[in-house]
């Protein structure tokens, strides 16, 4: 989708514009700093799960409100790269100023104030709360944050979006949706990266044992030995206090494995260009009855997995 206000009347900017970034990333509202003289674009691109898109435009403050969000079932972070000025961003009493050499990450679910005062450029991704979840772990604290991209694996994750930008003429929807799960793979280890995600939520010896043991799972969902065994000796715990920590928010050790599986079965049917079987799917991911498969994939997703690929594709197909 490309996008530009720079043919339009004055008196339509600050509307067009809000029409354009909400469809974009999701509702918001829009105000212009000088609707009279506001200039934007804006170019996005579907890389499979994970939506990218570049905008240059005047300064301007975007809010999401919770009437933006009460009937959207999908949650969605947005990731923001600054390349000319700061960005200004406010959510759960957290605010934060993200300028050129970071990235900022905003949850979709909770209301927002986002702005720059001068012209800028942005690079945006929007990315499955849940994939995230899946790979990293409760997002809540993720929000409002600002993560350095100067250097190491937050600088790679930066050159990688550049990178996806400057070639995505020239690649195909394959490859645009194999960039989208690289880049999504990429932007959760440049925060897992970051101490305050791996230590933000250990308030107590058993909340720290419970982190390291979910970041475990995580870490090892295409294991076929996968067991509660193993995550307890990977932690140095007893499986009795391992089984006693997920019950206390209410789940245990398999079902919690069995759901961030799904997640991942969940993520490879979405993408419309993927020829792997279902079967093989679940395989990869540790389900090997076919049958349980299906019935965990419906309960948890409300429709078949070969309805997910079919939707999917119907969706890529209308696009075009």
């Amino acid at each position: 989708m490309h996008f530009s206000t720079d043919h339009d009347n004055s008196t339509d900017r600050n509307r067009l514009w809000s029409q354009t970034v909400s469809k974009a990333y999701f509702p918001l509202s829009v105000e212009c700093r000088d609707p009279q003289a506001f200039r934007g674009a804006l170019q996005s691109w579907a890389l499979g799960l994970v939506g990218l898109s570049e905008m240059q435009c005047d300064g301007v403050m975007y809010r999401r409100h919770k009437s933006h969000f009460q009937e959207e079932k999908d949650n969605s972070l947005l990731i923001t790269i600054p390349h000319l000025d700061t960005v200004h961003f406010e959510q759960s009493a957290r605010h934060t100023r993200c300028g050129p050499g970071a990235f900022l990450v905003e949850q979709g679910d909770m209301p927002y104030e986002f702005s720059h005062t001068r012209r800028n450029k942005l690079w945006v991704l929007k990315v499955p709360t849940a994939s995230v979840q899946s790979r990293l772990g409760p997002t809540a604290r993720l929000g409002a944050l600002a993560f350095d991209a100067s250097s190491g694996i937050g600088a790679y994750f930066v050159g990688a979006v550049r990178n996806t930008i400057e070639n995505i003429e020239v690649i195909d929807g394959v490859a645009r949706e194999m960039a989208g799960q690289h880049l999504l793979d990429l932007l959760c280890l440049s925060m897992r990266s970051d101490d305050r995600i791996l230590d933000s939520a250990s308030s107590s010896i058993r909340a720290a044992h419970l982190q390291r043991a979910e970041q475990f799972i995580r870490d090892n969902l295409e294991n076929p030995h996968l067991t509660s065994r193993l995550v307890a000796e990977s932690c140095g715990i007893s499986q009795r206090y391992l089984q006693g920590l997920f019950a206390e928010n209410e789940t245990s050790v398999v079902g919690y494995i069995r759901d961030k599986r799904l997640t991942r079965c969940h993520e490879t049917l979405t993408l419309a260009h993927d020829s792997t079987s279902v079967a093989q799917i679940a395989n990869r991911w540790g389900f090997y009855d076919q049958a349980q498969f299906c019935k965990h994939y419906r309960n948890r997703f409300g429709c078949t997995p070969t309805d997910t690929r079919k939707m999917a594709r119907a969706q890529v197909a209308a696009r075009h």
